[in-house]
């Protein structure tokens, strides 16, 4: 986390114009000025300037998406991820502090947040421990037990966070897709490049078959791909959580991995995972032992897939894929990253796709992370708001470039009834490439 004298000459840079207003997902749904990023930064200037961090403001920072369109809009330039993430820090830091009995005012128990967050914490990151949890949820699914408990509120009653985990569970895998990747994948024709790939936790149990699309696409572009076994989170999760020390652990861990990889770049196929692992200079700044330099080396060497594949130039030729898709700017990507242009570049020029606008596409669907376990009501308002906007394209397949998203556009599409496909976009390029139809 910054130092008090970095975050303030940072939160200096608002000069409350509120143009931050109307891009924030938040502040669109509550009109709450505290809800909006102008808001949060007036409590993280009276934190700084000694107030006590009260229930009410640790609320209010709970409620950020973390989405970082107020980063796109602001005139000013004002970093306010680096301000959310302290305010995060110190809500995680109150959290723990707090005694397991307190009760605040409101009723509700602290010890019931802490618990949930602890689990999500001690599952999400560990593909391990989330692939062994995966088999009662396939059964549930497979005898249709998830369908019943969904019609009911038994799970929300248990838990919230339970309750939006069973709604937002995507279909099982097959054994064929689950079949680790190979530790290396070699260039086809010339070799143009060695890189790295991140396999990613939810991404690699979940959506294996983008990270197989990943590597398919890379190594017909004429790259060797090098998958190091063992990968584990990047540290996403828990840096856009606030859980700082959690976050240098998993990014020390990944660095040294990539490390002994000796690749010429990381490829990442998640939004939040490249957009975390860019941070990785900054969240180890001044640390000893060489690994302030080792993070900047590392930061250094990340590009998103399409960042890239646009940076690299296409080799393999497209095939034809005669489809009509509206493409979903992941948050992670679009205003973290600032990379919009690049996927959009690649997808229209596959021969026969015809690429679509989701109207408001600049806002979040609410998937963030794991907002959409911890803050389901406000995550499940905003996945509808953005089903109904991808509806109206009237295309039958939305492109994502996250995997959390992909699962809360889906879960918010199937719930208005809507039989729109959604693919990443290695997905689709791997089906151009190769000549094959999609999500065949």
């Amino acid at each position: 986390m910054q130092d008090e004298n970095t975050l303030r000459e940072v939160a200096k840079d608002c000069v409350h114009c509120g143009f931050c207003l109307p891009a924030c997902p938040t502040y669109q749904l509550w009109a709450e000025e505290m809800d909006s990023p102008r808001g949060r930064i007036y409590l993280v200037n009276q934190i700084l300037d000694g107030a006590e961090l009260s229930s009410a403001a640790a609320e209010h920072f709970d409620r950020c998406l973390g989405c970082m369109a107020c980063m796109t809009a602001c005139p000013s330039g004002v970093q306010y991820d680096q301000l959310i993430e302290a305010a995060r820090v110190w809500t995680e830091e109150a959290r723990s502090a707090a005694p397991a009995a307190e009760a605040p005012a409101d009723g509700k128990r602290p010890a019931r947040d802490r618990i949930a967050r602890a689990a999500i914490f001690s599952l999400f990151p560990y593909p391990r421990r989330l692939r062994a949890m995966t088999a009662p949820l396939r059964l549930a699914q497979r005898t249709g037990i998830d369908r019943r408990l969904a019609r009911s509120d038994l799970p929300s009653r248990v838990s919230p966070v339970l309750g939006a985990a069973l709604r937002l569970a995507p279909p099982g895998v097959s054994a064929a897709e689950a079949r680790p990747l190979p530790r290396r994948v070699p260039a086809l024709g010339t070799r143009r490049a060695v890189v790295g790939m991140l396999t990613g936790c939810v991404q690699s149990v979940f959506f294996p078959r983008v990270n197989a699309a990943t590597a398919r696409v890379l190594a017909a572009e004429g790259c060797d791909v090098i998958i190091p076994r063992g990968q584990g989170c990047c540290g996403a999760l828990s840096l856009h959580s606030g859980r700082e020390a959690e976050a240098i652990a998993f990014a020390r861990r990944t660095i040294a991995m990539f490390e002994q990889a000796g690749v010429d770049a990381v490829v990442v196929n998640s939004a939040g995972c490249g957009s975390a692992m860019k941070e990785y200079e900054r969240l180890l700044r001044g640390a000893d032992g060489g690994w302030a330099e080792r993070a900047a080396e590392m930061s250094g060497k990340v590009r998103d897939l399409a960042e890239f594949l646009a940076e690299l130039g296409p080799a393999a030729p497209r095939h034809p894929l005669p489809v009509t898709a509206a493409y979903h700017d992941a948050c992670h990507l679009a205003h973290a990253q600032r990379i919009t242009r690049q996927p959009r570049d690649l997808l229209r020029a596959i021969p026969g796709l015809t690429l679509v606008e989701v109207p408001d596409a600049g806002t979040c669907c609410g998937s963030a992370g794991v907002y959409n376990l911890l803050q389901p009501a406000a995550a499940g308002e905003l996945g509808a708001r953005k089903a109904e906007s991808v509806q109206s394209t009237g295309a039958p397949l939305l492109i994502s470039a996250n995997p959390g998203c992909s699962l809360q556009i889906a879960f918010a599409l199937a719930e208005r009834g809507q039989d729109i496909a959604v693919a990443h976009t290695a997905e689709v390029l791997d089906a151009s490439i190769r000549g094959r139809p999609l999500l065949d």
